[in-house]
């Protein structure tokens, strides 16, 4: 059974850095597209970045310059590196497939950012 989970999340002031990680149990990277989405309390979950298998990267108009995606498929492990974190960053933060695999939702990893 595949597993995602993510961790790197923490409480950082606006302007810092954070690296966040997803690391999966099974070999689904290698084939498949991975993205990062997000949820902030009362709003929907979005994706804020992802990446194809081949390496290519997109990213939502509001993180675009200061989030970086990346991916190691011989680690099974993506990554999310975010600079000049905002308040408006502050939420909890998942890794899936592109599409997203309903069954491999994590637990996910909280970014707060405070001003």
């Amino acid at each position: 059974q595949v597993q995602l989970v993510e961790s790197g999340g923490g409480l950082v002031q606006a302007g810092g850095s954070l690296r966040l990680s997803c690391a999966a149990s099974g070999r689904i990277f290698s084939t498949n597209y991975m993205g990062w989405f997000r949820q902030a309390p009362g709003k929907q979950r979005n994706l804020v970045a992802h990446i194809t298998s081949g390496g290519s990267t997109n990213y939502a108009d509001s993180v675009k310059g200061r989030f970086t995606i990346s991916r190691d498929n011989t680690k099974n492990t993506v990554y999310l590196q975010m600079n000049n974190l905002k308040p408006e960053d502050t939420a909890v933060y998942y890794c899936n497939t592109i599409p997203a695999t309903f069954a491999y939702w994590g637990q996910g990893t909280q970014v707060t950012v405070s001003s």
